[in-house]
């Protein structure tokens, strides 16, 4: 890819090295001040509220304190790579999403180490990367593209920027109402398999994507050849069942929740060859499988 020189996303949270803060209270210095205060005025041993704290469990007064995040743009040239691709789904999307009736509101990409908070809980890398629908933020430990490299075959730079536009692919999906969509979508279907609506998500996030592929190349000339490959071999590589048979040996399609190798590829390919989200549909045949 010919990142180098390209804008930077503001919408950057490095918050790399400083471990993970509990959501509305930092403990130590004035958090520590506050626990006590709240002891005091409730009555509540201050221990009782510390492992309130460390059980994630909601403290409703007073106001609760938020740990910083830092505000400087990354230096390092992964976290800078990260900021540019970011960058480039937001010119992508402010201005294919009005097509579609909605202007683009833009995330926020949250870098961190190990573990993070966001407002859907206490997350550790190893889920991978993931987005909160509640902050509307994507959260990425950007280690994962070393796994994705060394530990599934998948190395490269578009592969990478895939894992992120897949994950912005999901705050399309918020801001369309696609979620909601998908909620009603399972209360009716069937719970022979729970998880098909899942897989119709990331299928569509795949494809989206791939939209994106197809306007960074278009639009802005920043793919070179081979990207496109390069991601489609991520996205095989990362698929269910492939997972599934390197971890135990076997494939259980009841489980799914990303789709298969050969779905995974299938989306984000027609994504990049049509750069239309219209294309995207993946819950088109809901009484069927998303192919």
């Amino acid at each position: 890819m010919l990142w180098g020189g390209q804008r930077e996303s503001d919408n950057v949270e490095d918050l790399r090295g400083q471990g993970p803060f509990r959501p509305g209270l930092a403990i130590g210095g004035g958090g520590l001040l506050l626990v006590l205060v709240v002891s005091f005025l409730t009555g509540t041993n201050p221990l009782t509220l510390l492992n309130m704290i460390e059980s994630g469990q909601e403290m409703t007064s007073p106001p609760a304190v938020h740990a910083p995040a830092s505000s400087a743009p990354p230096t390092d040239r992964l976290g800078k790579f990260a900021a540019v691709v970011l960058a480039d789904t937001e010119d992508t999307w402010k201005a294919v999403l009005p097509k579609m009736g909605r202007a683009y509101e833009e995330p926020r990409l949250v870098l961190f180490t190990g573990a993070v908070n966001s407002a859907c809980g206490l997350s550790s890398s190893a889920v991978g990367p993931f987005y909160c629908q509640r902050d509307r933020k994507v959260y990425l430990d950007l280690s994962f593209f070393n796994e994705l490299a060394n530990r599934f075959g998948a190395p490269g730079e578009f592969a990478q920027a895939y894992v992120i536009a897949h994950e912005v692919g999901h705050h399309v999906q918020n801001l369309l109402g696609t979620f909601d969509r998908a909620n009603r979508l399972q209360r009716q279907t069937s719970s022979a398999n729970p998880r098909a609506v899942s897989v119709r998500l990331e299928l569509q996030a795949d494809c989206f994507a791939g939209v994106w592929g197809y306007h960074a190349q278009h639009d802005r000339n920043i793919i070179e050849p081979g990207d496109f490959e390069k991601g489609l071999r991520a996205a095989s590589a990362i698929g269910d069942d492939r997972l599934q048979r390197l971890s135990q040996g076997y494939v259980q399609p009841e489980s799914w929740t990303h789709g298969s190798s050969e779905q995974r590829v299938k989306w984000l390919r027609r994504g990049l060859e049509t750069g239309d989200p219209a294309a995207c549909d993946t819950f088109g045949g809901a009484t069927r499988g998303p192919d």
